[in-house]
């Protein structure tokens, strides 16, 4: 089999792929093998087979493969921590012209069963949408080289940089890499940006803005925090809401799960539409439910998620004209606030 006949199929295919030569070292592997193993494409290449898959057995096998000029099936085989969260594989491996191998690695059904319903529908999806980020984040490049009017640059430069957010999320996601990276948020700049992303789509509503500013720093993901609030934000405008209002709080006495905190930080999106329907109120926040006809249901399942990485809640109040989705944020015992106020407010 040539180079151009694996590579050719090699590169869309959801199994794991890669090419070893004659030393065990990478040659080739594909993105389905580097994202389960949390590799750059070129950081895989000439590395040892034994530093990516890190098991004795299978490196013996791969040399008795090459050897003996015969396939070698390796069963159950556990995969590093780090990235795959400890999935078994079966690995194929099989001679190729030139002293090389291929090696094929399959997920094993009771260890994708492991995963939760809502993970392994993220992934899923996040498989999915990669290439279409790749060809969206492509062109909104050539046309910030081209355009020269500057606010038309200005949206240019948006959709790369939102572009870029969805791809590591996906990536994340791919990659089994359950903890959110930490660094101090500014909720604030958070807010204006998902005004910013909102007001520059087709048709957009009125965005309000009603912001404490006694609110401090929050230690979080940025990213993810984004996409929690910019999820709340789409769904409110697809379900109808000609309004929305941006609200920022500071809570005393909040109970998150089983924890009681002192101090907690609320977000509300908060929006003028029909309300949510009452037949999804008890499971609005399942995977794949949702109340329109071409809706993933994953959009509020996922910023639940997120909002228990960070030991936070999503809670939400509904009525027809005025639904109110909040993200609640714990605050440090150590964290000082002033007393809640009204802060900026303007339509």
């Amino acid at each position: 089999m040539s180079d151009w006949q694996i590579r050719g199929w090699a590169e869309q295919m959801s199994t794991g792929l890669a090419v070893v030569d004659g030393q065990l070292r990478v040659e080739w592997i594909n993105p389905a093998l580097a994202e389960l193993l949390g590799l750059g494409l070129r950081h895989a290449q000439g590395q040892p087979l034994a530093s990516l898959l890190r098991d004795a057995g299978v490196v013996e096998q791969a040399g008795r493969s090459l050897a003996e000029q015969r396939s070698v099936q390796c069963r159950g085989v556990a995969l590093p921590d780090t990235q795959s969260g400890g999935l078994r594989v079966d690995v194929a491996l099989q001679p190729l012209d030139a002293g090389r191998l291929l090696v094929e690695v399959h997920v094993l059904a009771e260890s994708a069963s492991a995963l939760s319903p809502l993970s392994a529908t993220l992934r899923g999806f996040a498989h999915e949408v990669k290439n279409p980020l790749a060809g969206l984040r492509g062109a909104a490049q050539l046309l910030h080289r081209r355009l020269d009017d500057a606010d038309m640059q200005a949206l240019a430069g948006m959709v790369i940089a939102e572009a870029d957010r969805l791809t590591a999320l996906a990536n994340r996601l791919l990659h089994h890499d359950g903890a959110p990276r930490l660094g101090p948020v500014n909720l604030h700049q958070l807010l204006e940006r998902l005004s910013d992303l909102i007001l520059a789509e087709p048709s957009p509503p009125r965005v309000r803005h009603d912001y404490d500013p006694s609110l401090p720093d929050v230690n979080g993901d940025a990213d993810r925090l984004q996409q929690v609030m910019l999820n709340l934000a789409r769904n409110a405008v697809e379900a109808g809401a000609r309004t929305l209002t941006l609200r920022s709080r500071v809570e005393h006495g909040v109970r998150l799960g089983e924890r009681m905190f002192r101090s907690a930080l609320r977000l509300d999106v908060i929006d003028d539409g029909p309300g949510v329907p009452a037949a999804l109120r008890d499971t609005l926040f399942e995977p794949l439910v949702s109340g329109r006809a071409d809706g993933t249901g994953l959009g509020l399942a996922l910023s639940r998620e997120i909002a228990h990485e960070h030991d936070g809640e999503l809670r939400y109040v509904s009525r027809p004209g005025e639904t109110v989705f909040s993200l609640y944020l714990p605050l440090p015992p150590r964290v000082g606030v002033a007393a809640s106020s009204s802060g900026r407010s303007d339509g």
